[in-house]
């Protein structure tokens, strides 16, 4: 049996992978994007309906496809963003797959059918496409993650993952608990409490950090003064685990909204603590609401001193700090170690729990211990082998939208490379620097 040769197969058709496709398109090299569901599939389909981008519009640019709207300092809703991608692709006109799953990516694969191919990747349509270097853009967040706690839970209680959930009225009467303080757990607890249900939010490790700053955004003072990223860092108390952390708490709802264990609270929603245990209909807590809302706040403080550091050494013109806002610290109370699921009129509970990265499909050589990828700067351990979308260096900011046209244009320049060298004079390897 033959196959399909394309010099480049990127596995994910969402920003990620669509901007490498981009990159490379614009530096006369052609890809092929293999994509699950369709063009920008969680954006359009895999988040709740009213939630909005957390980096400004401004940000949401591809290689050679600037933001055009009217709104640079807003924040878009998740869908559009499905919808400017599916324009990208089409103006740039690059070779896409959808709803196409790819079963296993195959290395070395002894003798390959077409000259300089490296890897051969096997479709679940029986197909198979040989091609020299593969760009893995799956994202961190493909596969929830729900803790084993889940089921001692009653079956009476409706279960899901963020993942699933939709709207306010998608869910069964009755209180909800969200189990889960990152982004996605404080922004559903927001917009389940603004629609009037009533809310229980299980805390969690997570940081903070205000929507602006002495004149800018938060995350442009992140990118432009602290590009090794040492405040948004992966640790986040996890060690080795596969679990993606999450950049700070931040709301693009309304403009952009700063979120917070207190701002919630102070919203009526009842704070309770982290999960450990589960039987029937009651759960077992920690008793650590008021521990974590503290280290949430002195990782915030840590980060406004360093901007605050940062800027006096560069000499910058901004504005003073505005003073931190006050808010009643009687609103952070420890629960205690039990929650009663009937006396609370909890009916749901929404697991924001994260997600696990599935990159299952590669060679093993092209993973670690824990599963995840093995990888300096989006660079694999195999030859051709190149990843879009995965913390560097332990910094989690690449996993920003903002971040997504610039390691696509870094792994673009390596494809260019090994091209360049295997069909030109070195010389050539020149029109790298423009």
């Amino acid at each position: 049996m033959g196959a399909e040769y394309v010099e480049t197969v990127v596995v994910g058709g969402g920003q990620q992978g669509c901007s490498v496709a981009g990159a490379l398109h614009r530096l006369g090299y052609q890809a092929l994007v293999i994509e699950r569901g369709e063009i920008g599939q969680a954006w359009a389909n895999e988040r709740w309906d009213s939630l909005r981008v957390n980096t400004p519009n401004r940000t949401v640019a591809f290689p050679d496809w600037a933001y055009d709207g009217d709104d640079p300092e807003g924040y878009m809703p998740a869908r559009e963003v499905a919808e400017r991608l599916r324009r990208y692709v089409a103006a740039m006109g690059f070779q896409v797959r959808e709803h196409t799953s790819v079963r296993m990516v195959e290395f070395p694969i002894g003798e390959a059918f077409h000259e300089g191919a490296r890897f051969r990747v096997r479709l679940d349509d029986g197909e198979v496409v040989e091609a020299r270097n593969v760009v893995a853009a799956l994202g961190g967040y493909s596969s929830p993650r729900i803790p084993e706690v889940a089921a001692g839970v009653d079956p009476s209680v409706t279960q899901l993952h963020t993942r699933y959930y939709r709207n306010p009225e998608s869910l069964p009467s009755g209180a909800v608990l969200i189990v889960g303080a990152g982004n996605s757990g404080q922004q559903i607890a927001d917009d389940l409490r603004e629609a009037g249900r009533e809310v229980y939010l299980a805390v969690g490790g997570h940081k903070t950090a205000p929507r602006r700053y002495r004149g800018a955004q938060i995350l442009d003072w992140l990118q432009l003064l602290l590009p090794e990223g040492n405040l948004e860092t992966a640790s986040g108390g996890r060690g080795d685990s596969p679990v993606l952390p999450g950049v700070s708490v931040l709301s693009g709802k309304d403009g952009g909204q700063d979120l917070s264990l207190p701002i919630l609270a102070a919203k009526g929603v009842t704070l309770v603590g982290s999960v450990r245990g589960a039987s029937g209909g009651v759960l077992w807590l920690e008793d650590n609401v008021r521990a974590v809302a503290r280290a949430a706040a002195h990782k915030e403080s840590e980060l406004l001193k360093a901007i605050d550091t940062a800027i006096e050494q560069r000499g910058l013109v901004v504005p003073e700090a505005d003073p931190a806002p006050e808010y009643d610290p009687s609103l952070i109370a420890d629960h205690g170690g039990m929650l009663d699921l009937v006396a609370g009129g909890i009916t749901t509970i929404i697991w924001a729990t994260g997600f696990v990265p599935d990159y299952g499909i590669l060679p093993a050589g092209a993973l670690g211990e824990n599963g995840m990828p093995a990888h300096r700067r989006g660079l694999g351990t195999l030859p051709g082998l190149y990843y879009a979308g995965l913390p560097e260096s332990g910094s989690v900011m690449p996993l920003l939208i903002a971040a997504t046209r610039n390691q696509a244009e870094r792994v673009a320049r390596h494809i260019q490379m090994d091209n360049t060298l295997r069909h030109r004079s070195p010389m050539a390897i020149g029109r790298l620097w423009t």
